[in-house]
């Protein structure tokens, strides 16, 4: 297989492990059928899909790296940490992951009570019924149930209306620290990368602090063609990943066929002056 720019990878996708729709299995045969060459499933807080999506990979002749995202707080702010690569029986990795959902249930149950507050009733019940994990019920189930309840038209209108910060549904989560989902991947034999960092809205001070204690602490990677970034910063986070010294990432983020900006497989390649990050995991492919 050939492990330049070029390659169709997807390495960062959801599945109904966490807050995806499909099943890894299914993800496995759009992703084959969408032309990808090597795929990775990242489920959020999550590597109790990995066995499936494994096997799944192996039955179609679809080369395979195992991932999760993992969820930080850095700054007063939650970002994902994208693990790829490493070990999914590692026993530190699956407790340390445990640990970070552990609050998940009660954060919803208040998150019901917001929306409770404005007139909107049933929510955590409601939110639910879109579970396929309900040790992840996260924000976007409850954001399928506000649409299909008819409180609002799509996912877009629930996130400039509830959910975020200063709005009904907002409750904020303490989740890993960057030092410890860093340490959990790479001991695990892992590499870490920033997932979709155009999407933090830093400062760029804010943004230099978060890649340089992520280099700090171990991280070596940055996705820079993904499914919310633009055009415009594809090229910019290209020039972060060679002033850093960081290896590339490419994944569209795919939930689910009705709501996700871009398919799998259909992100435009990785610049050809750029390191990727599976050329560094060859040895890790299944």
């Amino acid at each position: 297989m050939n492990l330049d720019t070029t390659l169709n990878a997807d390495l960062h996708c959801h599945s109904v492990v966490s807050d995806g729709t499909l099943t890894p299995e299914a993800l496995a045969e759009r992703a084959k059928a969408a032309g990808v060459e090597l795929w990775s499933l990242t489920d959020h807080d999550e590597i109790g899909g990995q066995q499936r999506a494994i096997d799944a990979a192996r039955a179609l002749g679809l080369p395979y790296l195992t991932g999760t995202e993992i969820s930080v707080t850095f700054a007063g702010r939650v970002v994902h940490i994208v693990g790829l690569g490493f070990d999914h029986t590692s026993v530190e990795l699956a407790e340390g992951l445990r640990a970070t959902r552990g609050g998940r249930g009660e954060r919803a149950r208040e998150m019901a009570a917001s929306l409770a507050a404005v007139g909107i009733h049933g929510a955590f019940e409601g939110a639910l019924k879109y579970v396929g994990n309900p040790e992840l019920i996260s924000r976007t189930h409850f954001a399928r149930f506000l649409v299909d309840a008819g409180h609002c038209a799509d996912v877009p209108e629930v996130f400039r209306r509830f959910l975020t910060e200063g709005k009904p549904g907002f409750v904020p989560h303490r989740w890993a620290t960057l030092r410890d989902a860093v340490g959990w991947i790479t001991r695990a034999g892992g590499i870490a990368v920033i997932a979709h960092p155009g999407r933090y809205d830093f400062t760029p001070t804010e943004e230099y602090a978060l890649i340089t204690e992520f280099i700090a602490h171990g991280g070596r990677g940055i996705e820079v063609v993904t499914g919310s970034h633009t055009v415009a910063e594809f090229q910019s986070y290209a020039e972060t990943a060679t002033e850093f010294g960081l290896l590339a990432s490419r994944g569209s983020d795919f939930h689910c066929p009705e709501e996700s900006r871009v398919d799998l497989g259909s992100l435009p390649p990785l610049a050809a002056r750029l390191e990727p990050v599976w050329a560094a995991l060859a040895d890790r492919i299944h």
